[in-house]
């Protein structure tokens, strides 16, 4: 069961459109976003929420993303949260724009939030929503994880994140196993 997700991004106003923070872009399409309420602890911002009966966190964490993993372990060992029991959302390269999944443990994928995440955690079998950033015609990986969305994508980027943010919510209800059985690469936009 999930009782902690928790969102990598950059914190400050220069980072918030971009496409390393896609995962904080994502959860303001929750259906329950706008009753969150949210507080200031653990080196970040969270929430909490109940669903299907069950409480649930949500943690922005307000360091920068190299460093999220120090905000997600104050948490987790205040709450006592396994990492079995987390589900960190993130960008991925390697899936393309428009396409989410769920995923149990796995690689690093040089992803400094989630190589952040497991070293704080001293492991990396927590679980993921891998949110589709597509890889760049270039080998700039940073300029393009902290630049904006191309124009194209900005048109249909609140569809994207709708639907992904819908699967978000069927996997806290249905739990994880289900989730990433049926979503481990799921196409949400054309």
């Amino acid at each position: 069961m999930i009782k902690l997700v928790a969102v990598l991004g950059n914190p400050g106003s220069q980072y918030r459109r971009t496409r390393h923070n896609i995962a904080w872009q994502m959860i303001e399409y929750l259906s329950f976003f706008p009753e969150l309420n949210w507080q200031n602890k653990f080196k970040g911002e969270y929430a909490a929420h109940t669903i299907a009966g069950e409480k649930i966190f949500f943690l922005a964490p307000q360091t920068f993303m190299n460093k999220s993993g120090e905000s997600i372990r104050d948490m987790t060992h205040f709450f006592k949260i396994e990492p079995e029991e987390i589900i960190v959302i993130h960008d991925d390269l390697e899936l393309d724009f428009g396409v989410t999944g769920f995923k149990r443990s796995g690689g690093l994928a040089g992803h400094n939030g989630l190589r952040s995440t497991a070293s704080c955690l001293g492991t990396k079998d927590f679980n993921r929503q891998r949110l589709g950033i597509s890889r760049p015609g270039h080998s700039d990986i940073t300029s393009y994880v902290l630049g904006n969305f191309s124009k194209d994508e900005q048109a249909v980027l609140p569809l994207y994140l709708e639907e992904a943010a819908k699967l978000l919510e069927l996997c806290l209800e249905q739990g994880f196993d289900a989730a990433a059985e049926k979503f481990k690469k799921t196409r949400v936009i054309s």
